[in-house]
């Protein structure tokens, strides 16, 4: 029997307030950044895609095209592409669009290890743009 390692994620604020929590799992107990990243974005475009009406999400955003197609075609939505939602979280991240923090240490690459226990925790801060530059 396969031991899932359940990941507790954190959507916060620059400020730390936290705004959306998540648990992803994985099959081993040492994870990259760069696996994190992706299942997250996995479960979300898989959430989104069935309820894209009602879903709030925080990395995974249609592309200009999709939201336009999606709201021409109201009645039937267009899934948005996983692969394409997973390469912008990727280059988000190493373009500094957003930063992981494991256990409040940030983390520097998406190669870098993390050690799942039952007490670790990870928080994905999105940055937002100062008004004015």
């Amino acid at each position: 029997m396969l031991h899932e390692n359940i990941l507790n994620i954190r959507d916060e604020s620059g400020l730390g307030s936290v705004y959306h929590e998540l648990q992803l799992s994985f099959e081993k107990s040492r994870v990259t950044v760069k696996d994190i990243i992706t299942e997250r974005v996995i479960q979300e475009v898989a959430l989104y895609n069935r309820k894209a009406s009602e879903y709030r999400h925080a990395l995974v955003e249609p592309s200009d095209t999709e939201a336009m197609l999606n709201r021409a075609t109201k009645s039937k939505r267009r899934p948005i592409d996983t692969q394409k939602q997973i390469d912008i979280a990727i280059q988000a991240f190493s373009g500094n669009g957003f930063f992981i923090l494991v256990d409040d240490q940030q983390v520097e690459t998406l190669e870098q290890i993390v050690e799942i226990t039952p007490h670790t925790r990870v928080s994905f801060i999105k940055l937002v743009p100062l008004v004015g530059g």
